[in-house]
């Protein structure tokens, strides 16, 4: 594997090192110096002829090679400024220049937002998504990220990316240290038009937290914006088996330093899940089980933010979010034990579960961004606590023809997790960038259940369900980044220092106590160049290498059994070590869209999901966590589109990966080869300047997922969009999983325990959104409105 891996580089370094250049970057700001976003600047020679093209950034700057020095013509263009053309003129000792768009004067008392962006953009180190139309046709944050092309989320809410370890979720570039099915729950609570962006990094840098082996998922939230007074409202429903319907408004205002927004959403949800499994218990004796489950419930989420900008410098920002869902959950499912010999019935029995769930979320940030210079240096702090409340209470019947048992339950889970961060960027003379940051972060959890057996008033204790579990969790980090550009090259070199404190107890029904104490550095390599320029068309390549942990959440170090039903439960393992890996990925972008990616992980003390049967009695199994040993993983990816910007924009996509394991699986050998394709796609058509057609979709092949075999799976999205009343109202018609394919049959064998099934969801719907968008903008104060000349430098239109 190394020898491939040196060949790639060997044969990439030719191409990165040819032709002698420099970079040249364009920043844009409006006359409140505030950055511009997606502006389109294009430079021409002097021949008109197109040199070179790019979008600025979230940051407001866009990145270009030059190849020799000389004048060249700049337009900006961007929707609501006025166009910028200019001739420049480009020299190797030019680092940046700011360019400065007036207003373009025509106000109106009611405004509407109609910013042209890419579905999708590579930025640096990072791919961004931008959600507008993928959040039309879905009705939670979920089923947005269930939409994003080339993101598959599996049936038990994990995420991937590249690889086949499960991507870690950030909200807001911040770690929730929550387990899977809690991140899942959260993002199907948030209504979909929430999402700014969402930022897919496979390698991130050492500025982000070390725990993502499998990349990180960063879903930034939606801000207010800075147009005086605006807002939308919004409604819509979708109707499978079950149907879910969500009504809510949004409301910004902007004056002067101080802006504040409000976002309230109300949600009724219902589902199902449908499982069928046939698990071996010795000989021709089979448990066969027909599950069916049904999850109504109901979502309240609000939000509000006001931030405070002291002067051109400085701003203070605070941002509360909270949610509260109720749901009410039944589970009926039929056991039958067979004999496959006989092909005859041994024994029934019927599974009944009831469970009642009440969930609060409260989160909460204050966070301060410092200008320390014109060139983009600044210091940025963030003060975050998170606090959630679980309350579970459990009602279990088990019916057989020779008897009946049952008994009840109450778990309740209290999460409080803290965090600090500061972290510092200072751009310096010759193009070098240096970054610095320290964090610490504080998780306290608990968990208690008190489970009742029997039913009626002969009723006791039951101490092996009942169990009191507190855990703590304290991470330290620290890192250095810093990057330079020097002949169209980009280095960027990062170490980050994270130490670790873990300690979990458990008092009931036994002592399992644990304390992790370690401390670890994870280095980071970026590296860019140019490669050439196809019809103004920029082609470029990287080459990424990052150190990664992966660490067992709190539900999988919790020993707690968790009921599942008579045959089965689910526990955690105190005793579980974290998950460290290596990453190596070289790629290519064309216009900072993705093309091309081949990676290369090496992990080790690989731990994923198993099964056991008990030694008690084969009937009963258990499902957790283990560690088995290493895995090698090879990954290739890539992507084609038909560019954005006219009628119709096509993406379509393939991954496939390569995976060796070896290790031990219950004191015996693991050794064994797995592959796995996947492939999605999006297209857009505009069918005029007020309707678009949206079609997307993935089809994943038959191959392994962790150690679950699975069929073929995939699904096909639509969606029609329509704009009325000046383009104020849009009417979004959509259908989900259109053939119902999103389902599969899964085989899993893992030491004694043999079992296949199929699993299936209301995952087919159709739907109905409508969202109205409002504004009132102030007008302007034109004294003091800021221009540009012909080499870029600012200047006042009262000439001074």
């Amino acid at each position: 594997m190394k020898w491939v891996l040196y060949s790639c580089c060997i044969l990439c370094f030719p191409l990165l090192v040819m032709g002698q250049q420099f970079d040249f970057a364009i920043k844009v700001v409006d006359n409140k110096k505030q950055v511009v976003e997606f502006a389109g600047i294009r430079l021409l020679n002097k021949d008109s002829s197109l040199y070179a093209l790019n979008v600025t950034d979230s940051l407001g700057i866009a990145h270009f090679t030059i190849d020799s020095a000389h004048q060249y013509i700049l337009r900006i263009t961007t929707i609501g400024l006025k166009t910028l053309e200019a001739l420049i003129s480009v020299s190797p000792q030019d680092s940046m220049r700011i360019f400065v768009l007036s207003p373009s004067g025509n106000l109106l008392n009611e405004v509407v937002i109609a910013k042209k962006k890419v579905l999708m953009r590579q930025e640096d180190d990072k791919t961004i998504i931008d959600p507008e139309q993928l959040a039309e046709a879905s009705s939670t944050a979920y089923e947005v990220l269930e939409k994003t092309p080339g993101l598959f989320i599996d049936q038990d809410g994990n995420i991937y990316i590249s690889s086949l370890t499960p991507a870690m979720v950030y909200i807001n570039g911040r770690e929730l240290k929550m387990s899977k099915s809690d991140v899942a729950a959260m993002l199907k609570n948030l209504p979909p038009n929430s999402i700014e962006k969402i930022e897919i990094m496979r390698t991130p840098s050492a500025k982000y937290d070390a725990s993502g082996g499998g990349g990180v998922v960063n879903v930034v939230l939606k801000k207010g914006v800075k147009l005086g007074l605006n807002g939308s409202v919004n409604a819509g429903a979708q109707q499978g088996v079950y149907g879910n319907q969500y009504m809510g408004f949004n409301l910004n205002n902007n004056d002067g330093k101080w802006g504040s927004y409000v976002n309230v959403n109300a949600t009724l949800q219902d589902n199902y899940q449908q499982l069928n499994t046939d698990r071996v218990l010795k000989g021709d004796t089979l448990l066969s089980q027909k599950a069916f489950t049904q999850y109504p419930g109901q979502v309240l989420f609000g939000n509000f933010g006001a931030n405070y900008e002291g002067n051109e410098k400085w701003s203070l920002a605070y941002i509360i979010r909270s949610s509260y869902n109720w749901s009410n959950s039944n589970t009926d499912n039929n056991n039958d034990i067979v004999n496959n010999a006989k092909n005859n019935i041994i024994g029934s029995s019927l599974s009944q579960i009831n469970n009642r769930n009440h969930i609060l979320l409260i989160d909460q940030s204050l966070s301060s961004k410092c200008k320390i210079d014109t060139s983009g240096s600044e210091w940025n702090n963030i003060l975050s606590y998170t606090y959630s409340n679980n309350r579970m209470e459990q009602d279990y019947l088990n019916t057989s023809i020779l008897s009946v048992a049952g008994g009840d339950g109450l778990v309740i889970s209290n999460r409080n997790f803290l965090v600090g961060q500061s972290d510092f960027n200072q751009k310096w003379a010759y193009k070098i960038n240096f970054e610095a940051g320290v964090k610490s972060s504080f998780l306290w959890f608990d968990n208690d259940a008190a489970y009742n057996s029997g039913i009626s008033v002969a009723k006791q204790t039951d101490y092996i369900r009942s169990n009191q579990y507190r855990y703590s969790e304290n991470i330290n980090a620290a890192y250095l980044q810093g990057s330079k550009t020097f002949g169209g090259f980009i280095l960027k070199t990062g170490l980050r220092l994270e130490n670790t404190n873990m300690q979990g107890v458990q008092s009931k029904p036994s002592d399992t106590s644990f304390a992790i104490h370690r401390s670890d550095l994870f280095p980071y390599v970026y590296f860019s160049k140019k490669i050439m320029a196809i019809a103004g068309y920029d082609l470029r390549a990287y080459l990424v290498y990052h150190r990664t942990i992966s660490r067992p959440s709190y539900e999988q170090l919790n020993p707690f059994p968790k009921y599942i039903d008579q045959f089965m439960s689910e526990v955690g393992n105190p005793s579980l070590k974290p998950q460290f890996t290596q990453n190596y990925e070289a790629n290519l972008s064309v216009n900072e869209h993705p093309l091309l990616a081949i990676g290369y992980n090496d992990s080790k003390n690989l731990f994923t999901n198993v099964f056991y049967q008990s030694d008690s009695t084969v009937s009963q199994a258990y499902r957790g966590y283990d560690n088995i040993g290493s895995n090698k993983e090879i990954y290739l990816r890539g992507l084609a589109a038909i560019p954005p910007g006219g009628k119709y924009f096509a993406l379509i996509g393939g991954q496939y990966n390569h995976n060796v394991y070896d290790g031990l699986y219950q004191s015996k050998p693991l050794n064994f080869t797995a592959e796995s394709w996947m492939f999605f796609t999006y297209h857009q058509l505009k069918i005029d300047k007020k309707s678009m057609l949206t079609l997307n979709g993935f089809w994943r092949l038959a191959g392994p997922l962790q150690f679950y075999e699975l069929t073929a799976m995939g699904s096909l999205n639509a969606s029609i969009n329509r704009k009325f009343l000046k383009d104020k109202l849009s009417l979004t018609l959509s259908a989900s999983d259109i053939f119902y394919t999103n389902n599969n049959h899964f085989i899993v064998r893992q030491g004694d325990v043999s079992a296949s099934g199929t699993r299936a969801s209301d995952s087919r719907r159709f739907g109905i959104n409508f969202r109205y968008n409002f504004g009132i903008r102030k007008k302007e104060n034109n004294t003091g409105m800021f221009d540009v000349d012909a080499e870029g430098r600012e200047y006042s239109s009262n000439g001074k």
